[in-house]
Formats: C-alpha cells, structure tokens, sequence
C-alpha cells in the first residue's frame, strides 16, 4: 500500500495537476492539505472518477483537508479534538482497509504561527498540545496509524537549506520543533528519515528568489508512524516531480510503503 501526502495549496487551482498525479504515482491513500475551498465545493466528481472514495473538511478560502482512498473510508473524525470552538479546518481522520486489516490515517495541516508575536504563535503550540494528547489516546489503539500532513515544523538544521534564517520563525521556533519531538517520541516513526539521514530532502520550496532552480528548501511535511505502521513499513520517498510543473503547488508529496500481509 502507497500512502502520500500533499499540501496542494488550493486544490482547485491545482485540480489538473492533482489527477495527473494521482494517474502516474497511483497511491492507495492520499492526505491532502491546504484545499482554499468549502466541503461542498470540493472537486469531488472529479477525484470519485479517478478511482477515489473521499472525505473532506473544508473551510472557504483558507486551510482545508482531505483523505483520500481507494479502498472505503469509515470512522470519519474532523476537528482535532480538544477543544470545540476550533473551526479552523486542519484535521481529517479516517480508517480504511489495509490487507486483511486496517490502518488509521489522519490528514493534519498544522497552523503556520507567524508573525510569532501574535496569538498565531500560541495557537499553533496549544494545536500541537492537543495533537500530543491525541496522538497518545491513538497509540492505545496499538494499530497501523499515519500522522501525515504539512506540519509547518523543520524538525531540525539538516531540514532547511538555510536554518539560521529560520531561527526566530514559527517553523524553527525551539518550542515547536521541543513539541515535534514530543510529538515523535510517543513512539512515532519518521517515515523519511528511516530510510535516510542525508540533508536536502526538503519538501516545500518558496515561489520567490529561485527556491525551487536552486534547491533553497525546506522539510515541513512529514509522514509519522505508529509501531505496527512502522512494522510494515518498506519504503519512502519525496516525489519532486510535481514541483517542476507548471504552476504548481509551493509543496511536493511525500510517501511511505506499507505491506499488505
């Protein structure tokens, strides 16, 4: 099983490239973020006719999320618990089938916190809190289980091709990347740095000042496993391909493998 994710900043604007992709990679799952577009006007004829079942949480204009499978989607949870007068559209969680079992994947875009002295900043930490006790109350499940999104998190220096420009940012703040860590030693599994250490595996590039022509990258979107996902786990990737389309998303998918038995 291929399991992707990507922040496709505005899926209607990207539509065409979306289902290109979804044509060549073929992934079983796909996390979408960023959707810029309300739930009912979500592309959703299109997407079914591709060979997906979908389900979404859309907020107009900003934000938005999206799972989608070929396989059926059950136990469909939008909002991140923890806190009810959230609106922000930022998390989808969905079981779908995986072999003869399941597995358990959440699509999270988590909120950018800039400009850091504004209340941006301690709502993205109190989002990360609440991410923690979440992640926590679903490892108790002991399943398969993806924590994949836009984390808006450079976890460390090797993640940005310039860390020390990102020093005072939401992104490479001390306290989110002390949250990301807590985050990970739940018992989660980068699927990407299991299979490598090296810098530059970035998955995001700015649209200004040649960032994309000159690799000036960043890390920010992550696919996090529990043990028995990590178990499974065979594979994974960034897959720039899509970056070097014409009018593209400022991010690129990354995947993970997982065998079915």
């Amino acid at each position: 099983m291929k399991i992707a994710s990507w922040n496709v900043n505005s899926v209607k604007a990207r539509l065409p490239l979306l289902l290109d992709w979804l044509k060549a990679a073929s992934p079983d799952v796909v996390l979408l973020q960023e959707l810029k577009c309300q739930t009912d006007a979500f592309p959703m004829l299109e997407v079914e006719s591709a060979g997906y079942n979908v389900a979404v949480h859309g907020q107009k204009t900003y934000n938005g999320v999206a799972i989608l499978s070929k396989t059926p989607l059950e136990d469909v949870t939008t909002g991140l618990p923890g806190d009810d007068t959230d609106v922000q559209a930022r998390y989808i969680e969905a079981v779908t089938q995986l072999g003869d079992g399941i597995v358990r994947v959440a699509s999270i875009y988590l909120p950018n916190g800039n400009p850091v002295d504004t209340e941006k900043f301690p709502y993205k930490l109190g989002w990360m809190d609440r991410l923690i006790d979440h992640g926590r109350d679903l490892l108790a499940l002991e399943e398969p289980l993806i924590l994949g999104g836009d984390y808006n998190i450079i976890p460390d220096d090797r993640d940005a091709h310039n860390p020390d420009a990102w020093e005072g940012d939401a992104l490479g703040r001390p306290e989110s990347r002390q949250r990301f860590r807590a985050l990970v030693n739940l018992g989660l599994t980068d699927a990407i740095r299991a299979f490598s250490d090296a810098p530059g595996e970035y998955t995001y590039w700015d649209y200004q000042r040649g960032a994309w022509q000159h690799n000036h990258g960043l890390r920010i979107d992550h696919l996090l496993l529990s043990p028995q996902a990590a178990d499974k786990l065979t594979a994974s990737g960034v897959d720039r391909t899509p970056r070097g389309w014409e009018r593209p998303s400022d991010h690129t998918p990354v995947w993970c493998e997982l065998t079915e038995g």
